[in-house]
């Protein structure tokens, strides 16, 4: 059964509203990109499959461009707080059914929060700690989080790892994590037996809490 498409309109194009919109319609998702910026509008106007110039914070000029029918709605709008603030109401009002908004700052968050938002994104300080987790401990490739201090990490296995068992992780006994799988170049692994030989350069996919993951890392 095919996937039931979902469309998304992306709200302010500058740097970071612009790689989310432009990823989204890379995925072959229907996408409308808005600012009130003619040339952003303008640039990406050959790769989304629509644009519009507009004042997102005049809601009637959202709603006679459609805005009304999208699914989700990314509000990417970023030092004018006062506009992203109008627009998140907005779009609440017009029945958008999932809101995403980037903040400026963490008054900004609490403000967007307390309207409604479904989600919203410090990008500068969540990239800060995702790339602090990775100058930390050289084996972590990549980490999300998942909330609730668990993470799924990206663990390199070093060299003198390579032809050892999974079980010589001790996985489950010292370390209180899950593994799900493994990556060896673009195929995936599942360890569903502690037999499963390691290869060095293999990528560890493991689930658990951070300072769990944390004393893994150190540990190789």
């Amino acid at each position: 059964m095919a996937k039931q498409a979902r469309t998304f309109a992306v709200i302010g194009l500058g740097a970071f509203g612009s790689a989310v919109a432009s990823e989204l319609a890379r995925f072959d998702n229907h996408v409308v990109g808005i600012d009130l910026d003619e040339r952003r509008v303008g640039q990406l106007a050959s790769i989304l499959p629509a644009t519009a110039i507009l004042d997102s914070s005049d809601e009637n000029a959202l709603r006679e461009a459609g805005i009304d029918s999208y699914d989700v709605a990314l509000i990417a709008i970023g030092r004018d707080i006062q506009a992203s603030i109008l627009t998140t109401m907005n779009l609440k009002m017009l029945g958008i059914q999932t809101i995403w908004v980037k903040a400026s700052n963490k008054t900004h968050h609490r403000i967007l929060s307390k309207l409604g938002a479904d989600r919203v994104i410090l990008p500068e300080q969540e990239m800060g700690r995702h790339i602090a987790q990775m100058l930390n401990n050289p084996v972590v490739q990549d980490y999300v989080s998942l909330g609730n201090g668990f993470s799924v990490v990206n663990i390199v296995v070093p060299e003198r790892l390579d032809g050892k068992p999974t079980r010589a992780l001790r996985i489950g006994e010292v370390h209180d994590l899950k593994l799900l799988g493994l990556m060896r170049g673009t195929e995936f692994k599942p360890c569903d037996t502690p037999d499963l030989v390691l290869k060095k350069d293999d990528k560890l996919l493991l689930l658990g809490k951070r300072p769990d993951l944390r004393r893994f890392g150190d540990s190789l």
